[in-house]
């Protein structure tokens, strides 16, 4: 790959492998914003790729050689572009340089003042409220999230003004590229098993990430997660960092004092400390449940390290109506709402269920869950069985493989069988197109129905509604 600083040199004319995807497209779109000629290919067309093309883009579907253009100045890849990949065999054979995706965000953040946001979870949900709140103030920010907002290609804008919002991920370690003046840690947890052996290098990971943060700026962290505290202890002292916690930790720089729920709302209350103003706040976050609540408190922190007043910012986080796939309403039928979530970490999957619990009511809360990834359902599959047990029943499905290969005696039997132990009623269905008739049969009015995992059963949302439209319900 090409060595950080040099992406900046070579995108003129970039070919994007995967163009389509969450985090590919988001860069793609600014550099289109931004002039750049954009070209890039992916395996199936999609309404991201529809607006990558609505902004000038050459978007081909399916991977050849020809794709790539002969005056093209780099190939972008993420982590998913196996080295096999026929377009990157190609560009590596002409002596194209290579540049990451990490790498061409970094460059686009050049001159700016950044504010990256990584963690387990939560990330995309943050970076969205700042980008929504931040332009609901009128700052015109620049940012790059890992999903839609309210329309395809929604996950990316360039805007004039001087602050970039985008999403820093630990996954492959590639948030080390970046070098931002605020740096939001929301939680630490053990994750993404194909690349960290354990917790001490899921934190030597995160210390480098924090090490990168420009001097004078600022670490925004939790104070209540176990994860971050430790990580606040290991890198504290650091010269030139300013640490800012967040959380209902008596000594957190923005305290939260109540989350109170309200239906698919929360009203949330926080006291800041002397050193930024000393005001008590009360505010509105617009979707539900006490982890997206502080997921804001995290935004209106970081907003505050900016100089951003937080009495105006407070507000305007109240803008922020949702991502899609983060507890996205799909829509409602026979009197049953079918809700999706993105959530496949078992502490994201118990964050979900309980706060959608909220908003079902008398009605029972059923899931249609995928697992995501050979490595996640073997290291962590008794956990999330533990965490479906939060449902009043569940639909499990076939393991997602995405970017892997399967392992043998890895299957969603470890899930459904830890469920089933701690009282879970749960279905194994391994025929997809079955579930809707499934659900259809199961589904009751009053009742909330959550299609849940990171792979494609986002996409059963309409056809279970449209189940629930038959006659036959």
């Amino acid at each position: 790959m090409a060595p950080a600083g040099t992406a900046s040199d070579t995108l003129d004319r970039p070919h994007f492998i995967g163009i389509g995807g969450a985090g590919m497209s988001g860069v793609a779109k600014v550099l289109a914003m931004r002039g750049a000629r954009v070209s890039g290919s992916d395996t199936k067309d999609s309404p991201i790729v529809g607006a990558l093309r609505e902004l000038g883009a050459t978007v081909y579907i399916g991977h050849s050689a020809e794709n790539l253009a002969a005056d093209a100045t780099s190939v972008v890849v993420s982590s998913a572009i196996r080295d096999d990949n026929l377009e990157l065999v190609t560009a590596r054979e002409r002596g194209i340089p290579v540049v990451h995706r990490s790498d061409a965000l970094a460059a686009l953040m050049d001159g700016s003042r950044p504010i990256a946001v990584a963690g387990t979870h939560g990330k995309t949900t943050t970076t969205s409220m700042l980008a929504v709140s931040l332009r609901t103030l009128g700052l015109d920010p620049s940012y790059v999230i890992g999903g839609d907002l309210d329309a395809p290609g929604s996950s990316a804008l360039h805007g004039e003004g001087e602050i970039f919002v985008a999403e820093a991920d630990e996954s492959d370690r590639s948030f080390h590229k970046y070098a931002p003046e605020v740096a939001i840690i929301l939680n630490v947890e053990l994750d993404h098993h194909a690349n960290y052996a354990s917790m001490d290098e899921i934190y030597e990971s995160y210390q480098t990430f924090v090490g990168r943060v420009r001097t004078g700026g600022a670490l925004v962290i939790s104070a209540d997660h176990p994860g971050a505290r430790e990580l606040t202890a290991r890198v504290g002292g650091r010269d030139g960092l300013r640490v800012l916690t967040y959380g209902a930790d008596a000594g957190a720089d923005v305290r939260v004092l109540a989350v109170e729920p309200h239906g698919l709302t929360s009203e949330v209350t926080v006291r800041l400390a002397e050193s930024l103003g000393g005001a008590e706040l009360t505010f509105t976050v617009s979707v539900p449940g006490r982890h997206y609540a502080l997921n804001a408190v995290a935004a209106l922190t970081a907003g505050a390290a900016l100089d951003v007043p937080a009495a105006e910012l407070a507000p305007a986080l109240a803008s922020y109506t949702g991502v899609k796939r983060r507890l996205q309403l799909k829509g409602t039928a026979a009197g049953v709402q079918v809700i999706d979530s993105y959530a496949h970490h078992p502490t994201e999957i118990a964050a979900d269920l309980e706060a959608i619990r909220g908003g079902a009511g008398e009605g029972r809360v059923l899931v249609v869950f995928q697992p995501h990834l050979f490595s996640r359902t073997q290291e962590l599959g008794t956990e999330m069985g533990e965490a479906l047990a939060l449902a009043d029943a569940s639909v499990v499905m076939d393991i997602y493989p995405a970017r892997e290969d399967p392992v043998p005696g890895v299957t969603s039997a470890l899930i459904i069988d830890a469920a089933a132990r701690h009282g879970a009623d749960v279905t194994a269905e391994h025929d997809r197109d079955a579930v809707p008739e499934l659900i259809g049969g199961m589904a009751k009015p009053g009742d909330l129905v959550l299609t849940m995992g990171a792979g494609d059963v986002t996409d059963l949302g309409p056809e279970i509604l449209a189940r629930l439209q038959s006659p036959e319900n």
